[in-house]
């Protein structure tokens, strides 16, 4: 029997395409199919209405955020998906720091670095441990105590007023040094390097801080006083200057304090004799306390 003749799509020619259209639901006239057929029409005709592929245009919506298995839009993110918290001020890492906070830990470290390299007398096991009692001597002529009471001893015995004038002010000089001093390592608490060894002469409580060197405050502050109120001859004049420096200095190599605590320190003494200078106690602008003095 001859087979019947089939059509270029694969059906009978006997089949109707009412029956070819109701056997398959998915076709574009069946009622189930009609919003896919309406949606691939209208991006077809977007599609050649803007000139951009049909094909693309499906891919990309494929590929949008919102069409990916996962993805999810921002706005509908519920409270169990939202975002965390950003991180405290505190937690974040500066990764782009200022110029001027490179520049002081720097100086910061070649600062300590220098300091105990310079620190050859900080213990007895040093390699310069055999000058540490002449350094500790040094130490000693430049306390404030020494200086306290050899000024109010040659207060007491002197019997001129120009003699009492400038002891008055040597004495202010020394008293404003402690008060500074002590007000300055207050607020900043620097601690003493660590290998200092804590034997000085005399301490108290604010000694246990290294900013400034009370010794090089009061090295430049004696050194300029002397040089301006004593008629002294050169080789002296150099002496009292040698003084001060090796002073200083002999604080770094015991490691009392770091290089900036006693050049801080010169600065602070040579600042604080311009203060006294400015401040200059006599009888004509403090008659009062002449006067009580000389009564004693």
């Amino acid at each position: 029997m001859p087979s019947p003749r089939r059509s270029v799509e694969g059906r009978p020619l006997g089949v109707s395409a009412s029956s070819s259209s109701s056997s398959s639901p998915g076709s574009p006239a069946h009622g189930g199919g009609g919003g896919g057929s309406r949606f691939e029409f209208q991006s077809l005709l977007s599609s050649r209405a803007t000139g951009v592929d049909p094909t693309c245009a499906r891919l990309r919506a494929s590929e949008s955020p919102v069409h990916r298995r996962g993805s999810f839009p921002l706005a509908a993110a519920g409270p169990s998906q939202a975002l965390p918290p950003p991180l405290p001020e505190e937690d974040r890492m500066d990764l782009n720091p200022s110029f001027l906070g490179i520049a002081l830990r720097s100086l910061l470290a070649i600062d300590l670095w220098l300091s105990k390299k310079l620190g050859v007398c900080a213990g007895e096991s040093s390699s310069w441990g055999s000058v540490r009692p002449l350094m500790k001597l040094l130490e000693i002529s430049g306390h404030g105590i020494p200086w306290l009471l050899g000024t109010l001893y040659c207060l007491c015995r002197s019997d001129s007023w120009a003699g009492r004038e400038v002891l008055m002010n040597l004495l202010f000089a020394l008293l404003l040094d402690l008060l500074l001093v002590a007000l300055i390592k207050g607020l900043v608490r620097r601690r003493r390097p660590a290998h200092n060894q804590m034997d000085m002469f005399v301490t108290l409580s604010v000694d246990k801080y290294s900013f400034p060197s009370g010794h090089a405050t009061r090295a430049a502050l004696m050194s300029r006083f002397i040089l301006n109120h004593l008629v002294l001859a050169i080789p002296l004049r150099v002496l009292v200057v040698l003084w001060a420096f090796v002073l200083g200095l002999s604080r770094v190599m015991l490691g009392r304090h770091n290089v900036t605590d006693v050049v801080f320190g010169f600065f602070l003494g040579y600042m604080q004799y311009s203060i006294v200078d400015y401040c200059w106690l006599s009888p004509h602008n403090a008659p009062v306390l002449f006067l009580l003095w000389s009564q004693r």
